[in-house]
């Protein structure tokens, strides 16, 4: 909803649903999502992005058949703090370090220091504009390959690569991890 131009090919649109639905003011609304994925699971590599907009349903109360919860979708009211927190990871995931998330939130009906609480860092800054802000976080380079005498672009292929090993491992996805690393030019001793 927040993309001037949602047919910009420089941007993946990910959604949990497909919908055609016309709206009470006779809008139609569309949602059409590149990607149809889940955001506590996205089906991307580790450090695939440079920028990620975060922009999650954040209505815990709206009728099934309501036109906000056909626009902007519902959290669900026992499990949303597990929900964006895994939301967060996951953004985090995919970015790169140094790479930027954008996070917007309508502070409607969850207040905003709820849900800054789940993410994994503080943002760096934000705006507000009514009950809607956005936050922009970055992602760090771990510090201790800042000691390594890498240069930027070694240390962002490693990091990458750790994290790309260690999510397969996660999601049973490898069960030898020093076959990964060796494949992946790493040093085990």
């Amino acid at each position: 909803m927040c993309w001037y131009d949602p047919e910009n090919p420089a941007a993946v649109f990910m959604d949990n649903r497909e919908l055609e639905a016309l709206l009470c003011d006779g809008r139609l609304l569309r949602v059409r999502p590149d990607i149809v994925g889940d955001f506590r699971n996205m089906p991307f590599p580790c450090c695939s992005f440079r920028l990620v907009v975060f922009d999650p349903p954040h209505l815990l109360r709206a009728g099934e058949n309501s036109w906000l919860a056909k626009k902007y979708g519902r959290l669900d009211k026992l499990t949303w703090r597990d929900d964006l927190r895994q939301g967060f990871r996951e953004c985090f995931r995919v970015l790169k370090p140094f790479g930027v998330l954008v996070f917007k939130w309508n502070e409607q009906q969850v207040k905003l220091n709820e849900v800054v609480e789940l993410a994994p860092m503080p943002p760096l800054f934000g705006q507000r504009a009514g009950k809607t802000h956005w936050l922009v976080f970055m992602k760090p380079m771990p510090e201790a390959l800042e000691h390594l005498g890498m240069d930027e672009e070694q240390a962002q292929e490693t990091v990458c690569a750790l994290e790309n090993v260690v999510h397969d491992l996660v999601h049973g996805k490898t069960h030898a991890p020093s076959q990964v690393l060796q494949s992946r030019d790493f040093d085990i001793e």
